[in-house]
Parts: structure tokens; sequence; C-alpha cells
């Protein structure tokens, strides 16, 4: 399996871009216990913001274009 280091950077940065967000976001200006409130399961929350990390980071993985 060749590997795409351009893919794997680019996505790599989003990721860490994107997490730095979310955590300010959930942990800062929303509050996760806001969210928990509001959601009624601790589980589903969890699991929603893992997904909200994973998936754009496989979509930018998938559609960055190699030269």
């Amino acid at each position: 399996m060749k590997l795409k280091k351009r893919k794997i950077k680019y996505s790599a940065i989003f990721l860490f871009c994107w997490f730095a967000l979310l955590v300010l976001l959930v942990d800062g200006v929303i509050g996760f216990q806001t969210l928990v409130d509001s959601c009624g399961s601790y589980a589903f929350v969890e699991v929603s913001l893992v997904l909200l990390v994973i998936l754009p980071t496989l979509a930018v993985y998938v559609f960055t274009k190699e030269k």
C-alpha cells in the first residue's frame, strides 16, 4: 500500500484545527454539561463529538487531490 503523505498531512492539520475548535466550543462556550443536559445522554454526546471530529477528517483525506 502506497502512503499518500500529502493527503495524510492535510488531514492531520485539519484534525488538529477542528479538534481544537470543538474543544474551545464545548469546554469554553457551550459547556459539556449543558450539552449532556439538553441531549439527555452522556454516551450520545460523546459519540456525536467523536464523529464530528472523525468524519470531516476522513472527508478531507478522501477529497484531497494527489498530484
